[in-house]
């Protein structure tokens, strides 16, 4: 749904735009009262929100995603909470992160049918019933002219579906479900959507998926803007950005304008994807090539790298123990404004869990995505699409730049060994979306891929398809490819991978 102005789309954005007002308005004493009033403002008497049967329940959606987007947990179902309970908590400039980060709103959950087979109105009640023929369990019966599954008795098995010839019968599943690559996924005892923690991987599929809005995950808006007024704040904006906020709005513009909303300066994530790229292409010839491991993993999506070590207990070593771009990029501006905060822009939401983590030190204050940075400049009245200040940018190659497309990773890496190396043989592997992660990891296991490169990305498409992302994924993969090609340097020197941060 991507690409789509849909109801569901427009309260988050409004949502996370009033966040910001209310972060750039910044009254302690009237801060309660101001966040109290935005469900009121945002759903009125006279709303033309449609995707509610009434104003009532809207508004109740939209203060457990004002919760959500002020850093706050939902408040739970079996004892009174006021909607501002915690707030003072949030009002602050230091890093702020409750998790879990991905949770479901149970006031907006449709309690979607999930793995369930049903007959249509296409059923003809023809005499061959083939559907009933092929039931192991006998669950199909003739009722009043047509077929009639019965549910205690169905396994499932999609049988009759396969073999109807109207394509009468249809398979339910609940999108978010069938979003979630690792069935992270469930139902609860009122038949809502429920995820386990346990399991999932941040990726936010589910959210971008969910058709009702019912899946958010928590912002780092209003204490972002806070720290901003305390001191100097220093933007990595990720490579997927190009295109998200117009056709014609280049990196150049899109620096001018995060300059004037008050952010000291920005930076190319891409730069760390320079440095990965160069320091995976020396571990791939150094330990792959000379047999120490038996493959080598990415590690840039941190929702394949936490995946990957879930399911190669033994072998986490394979995964590469190169910085992430975004880690990479922070440090290398610590180095050069220790004073100041970072966030970074991008299209993930796994990004927030992994600024978070305490095995690497991310030098990461803020994560945001494009959707809560279009809702800063919507606070700011910057329209991009008109906006016409521009400040040049040029951190980065184009084998960086090309990260943000699933494949653009490997290919980066491929690249600098033909050129540092040659002569060495690559064999490159790469999966998209946590399914296809997972049939490869098990592969990898089975000693199916030794020798490889194994790129994997958590969406289908890379991080132009994050969860955080505006823009329609074949458009957004265009716009990258562009801006790959237009880059005056189309690689990395081999002296990247021997830069310190640390």
């Amino acid at each position: 749904m991507r690409g789509l102005q849909t109801p569901v789309r427009a309260i988050r954005r409004q949502v996370f735009t009033e966040v910001a007002k209310l972060g750039f308005k910044a009254n302690a004493e009237t801060l309660v009262a101001d966040m109290e009033a935005i469900p009121y403002e945002i759903v009125g008497e006279d709303s033309e929100v449609k995707y509610r049967e009434s104003i009532y329940r809207a508004r109740a959606v939209v203060r457990e995603r004002l919760r959500l987007a002020m850093g706050l947990s939902l408040r739970p179902e079996n004892k009174p909470v006021h909607l501002t309970a915690g707030v003072e908590a949030s009002n602050i400039s230091e890093k702020y992160y409750e998790p879990p980060l991905m949770q479901v709103i149970p006031s907006a959950c449709d309690k979607c049918p999930d793995n369930i087979y049903e007959v249509s109105n296409q059923c003809r009640g023809c005499m061959a019933h083939p559907c009933a023929e092929v039931c192991p369990k006998g669950a199909i019966s003739m009722v009043k002219g047509q077929s009639y599954i019965d549910m205690e008795k169905c396994i499932r098995c999609g049988k009759c579906k396969a073999i109807c010839p109207y394509d009468a019968i249809a398979k339910k599943v609940r999108p978010c479900s069938a979003a979630c690559g690792i069935k992270a996924i469930g139902t609860d005892e009122l038949g809502r959507a429920k995820i386990d923690d346990k399991k999932c991987v941040k990726c936010g599929q589910c959210m971008a998926s969910c058709p009702f809005g019912a899946i958010a995950d928590k912002s780092q808006i209003f204490q972002l803007i806070q720290a901003m007024k305390q001191g100097p704040v220093y933007v990595e904006l990720a490579p997927a950005v190009i295109g998200q906020f117009g056709a014609d709005v280049r990196l150049w513009k899109i620096k001018a304008a995060l300059k004037e909303v008050g952010f000291a300066d920005v930076y190319e994530v891409a730069l760390g994807a320079d440095i990965g790229a160069s320091t995976e292409a020396k571990q791939y010839v150094n330990e792959v090539k000379s047999g120490k491991k038996p493959f080598l993993l990415t590690s840039c999506c941190p929702a394949w790298s936490v995946l990957a070590k879930r399911t190669l207990p033994d072998m986490v070593d394979t995964v590469s123990n190169a910085l992430t771009p975004m880690v990479a990029t922070a440090r290398m501006i610590k180095q050069r404004h220790p004073e100041g905060k970072i966030v970074f822009a991008g299209p993930c939401a796994a990004k927030k869990l992994e600024a978070s983590r305490t095995s690497v030190r991310s030098d990461v204050d803020f994560v945001i995505t494009f959707e809560e940075l279009a809702a800063i400049f919507a606070a700011m009245g910057i329209d991009l699409e008109t906006y016409e200040c521009e400040e040049p940018i040029h951190d980065a190659t184009g084998a960086g730049r090309g990260y943000a497309i699933a494949g653009g990773v490997a290919s980066a890496i491929e690249q600098c060994i033909e050129e540092y190396y040659p002569g060495t043989e690559v064999y490159i592997e790469h999966a998209e979306g946590l399914s296809e992660c997972q049939k490869i990891l098990m592969l990898a296991k089975a000693g199916k891929k030794d020798g490889c490169l194994i790129e994997g990305m958590g969406c289908p498409g890379g991080c132009i398809a994050g969860a955080g992302t505006i823009l329609p994924i074949a458009k957004a993969k265009v716009e990258v490819e562009k801006m790959k090609k237009a880059s005056s340097r189309q690689l990395p020197p081999k002296e990247l991978s021997e830069i310190e941060l640390d």
